[in-house]
């Protein structure tokens, strides 16, 4: 059974930095990333990660601010810096196994930047 276990979110002021994690198990995993959902808006993707850890992708709105990284094949990390209020949203972890191609999302974590 696959599992993603996101950690990492809270509160923060305009500027500051988070870091999110996600623990996955239950198969085999090729690229894992992030996706997020502000109230009223779709969910949308913030980073991708392949399975090396060498390819990355971001969306447009964080380039330059947000990290993703991998250090191992069931662990994915976004760090979060210079943080701003349209950033608030529940974040995703997601992850693409390796064999079936099934996708899969965590439950989610609050991310709120506000002053």
């Amino acid at each position: 059974q696959v599992q993603l276990v996101e950690s990492g979110g809270g509160l923060v002021q305009p500027g500051g930095s988070l870091r999110l994690s996600c623990a996955a198990s239950g198969s085999i995993f090729s690229i894992m990333g992030w996706y997020r959902q502000a109230p009223g808006k779709q969910r949308e993707l913030v980073a991708i990660i392949g399975s090396s850890g060498g390819s990355t992708s971001y969306a447009d709105s964080v380039k330059g601010r947000f990290t993703i990284s991998r250090d191992n094949a069931k662990m994915v990390f976004l760090q979060m810096n210079s943080l701003k209020p349209e950033d608030t949203a529940v974040y995703y972890c997601y992850a693409q196994t390796a064999w079936r191609k099934n996708d899969y999302w965590g439950q989610g974590t609050q991310v709120t930047v506000s002053s």
